[in-house]
């Protein structure tokens, strides 16, 4: 791939014009002795319209991939690039989207949460296939119109938000407008914008019945079920309990950040005190489990032998904490991909689609009691 290309993938591209050597003395020639190139030039050359010569310069995959080719040879040979400004000014677009971490004013998460930048890169590297870069903002004020901040502004041409928080009032006001956005988030079924996420209901129910299936009876979960996400987790669990016979007073909620920090004092806190009944543990985030496990492991508690424990998400180090931790994997691949394609969509005037992600969980030796 040459220089030109890679800059074109990656959105980054601007515009330059090379001053050429006067061949009598070797002194700069002036800009109208050398044709500045337009893309009407490139377009023409190329054979196609100035429409497809854009789409292919930005490596638009709307266009095939030998047309791409084309294009960019025939541009790189005129040493072309896109002046990105003018182009913006001239179709009244500014070829980035908006992705907004919607974490809630007192939450200790982060952007650094290992599952958000997990999913920031896929959506980020989705979005430059697409000719888009990515604005990033994390919004914890409750003043802020989104609409009006990043499209009024030509700050963003969409949005792609992450996390619907305590059912964030922001999101159902976007709804009521022309607004061109998507949500990864926790469906309940009453929303009315298109939501891209996993079967949290059924990673719930998968991992409690898994720690059901290792003997335990006495339970918590760790999370905040005023979030969407954590509570259709939540709400499988239940699901599995029922199913199983197990009373609802043998399963107990605990409130809890979706810090590693939280899970270690709610453990700390809380769990402690129902040991040595306590023999299982669901927290709603890898991050949280961690936290818990390192709790249970500096008292000496053993785990899984005394408590087992089941996390959600998948994070790379939890297969590599010791013991390495159980959890219900999201397919972060999919959901980004789902994201930028709805999005889109919605941005071409289609009618976007939620979509529902399959969960699996994988056993690890964290609640592995019976192999």
């Amino acid at each position: 791939m040459s220089d030109w290309q890679s800059l074109a993938a990656y959105g980054k591209v601007v515009f330059y014009t090379q001053v050429t050597p006067n061949r009598r003395n070797g002194s700069p020639a002036r800009m109208n002795d050398k044709k500045m190139m337009t893309l009407a030039d490139i377009a023409k050359l190329a054979g196609v319209s100035e429409s497809t010569a854009s789409r292919a310069l930005r490596n638009n995959p709307v266009i095939n991939q030998a047309t791409r080719e084309k294009v960019q040879q025939i541009a790189a040979e005129h040493q072309f690039k896109v002046n990105a400004t003018a182009r913006n000014l001239r179709t009244q677009k500014s070829y980035t989207i908006a992705v907004i971490i919607a974490f809630d004013a007192k939450t200790q998460q982060t952007v650094s949460d290992p599952f958000l930048l997990e999913l920031l890169g896929v959506i980020a590297d989705e979005l430059s296939q697409h000719g888009y870069d990515m604005l990033l903002s994390t919004s914890k004020s409750d003043d802020k119109d989104w609409g009006s901040y990043f499209l009024d502004s030509k700050r963003a041409d969409g949005l792609i938000i992450i996390g619907q928080g305590e059912h964030d009032p922001r999101v159902e006001a976007l709804a009521q407008t022309q607004v061109p956005f998507v949500v990864w988030g926790g469906r309940s079924g009453a929303e009315l914008y298109p939501i891209i996420g996993s079967d949290n209901r059924q990673g719930g129910r998968l991992a409690t019945e898994h720690l059901l299936n290792q003997g335990c009876r006495q339970l918590v979960f760790l999370g905040d079920i005023r979030h969407n996400e954590i509570e259709q987790r939540h709400l499988g669990m239940l699901d599995a309990c029922q199913a199983a016979g197990i009373a609802s007073d043998a399963v107990q909620q605990l409130t809890c950040d979706f810090t590693a920090q939280a899970g270690y004092l709610q453990t700390q806190q809380h769990v402690f005190a129902r040991l040595p009944e306590l023999d299982g543990i669901f927290a709603a985030s890898d991050a949280i489990a961690m936290g818990a496990m390192k709790a249970l492991l500096e008292h000496d508690i053993a785990i899984p032998q005394q408590v087992a424990l089941v996390g959600f998400d998948d994070i790379a180090m939890s297969a590599y904490c010791t013991p390495s931790l159980s959890t219900v994997k999201q397919n972060t691949q999919s959901g980004g991909k789902a994201l930028v394609s709805q999005l889109l969509a919605r941005m071409q005037g289609q009618q976007p689609l939620s979509e529902q992600l399959a969960v699996k969980l994988l056993c690890r030796q964290s609640s592995l009691r019976r192999l």
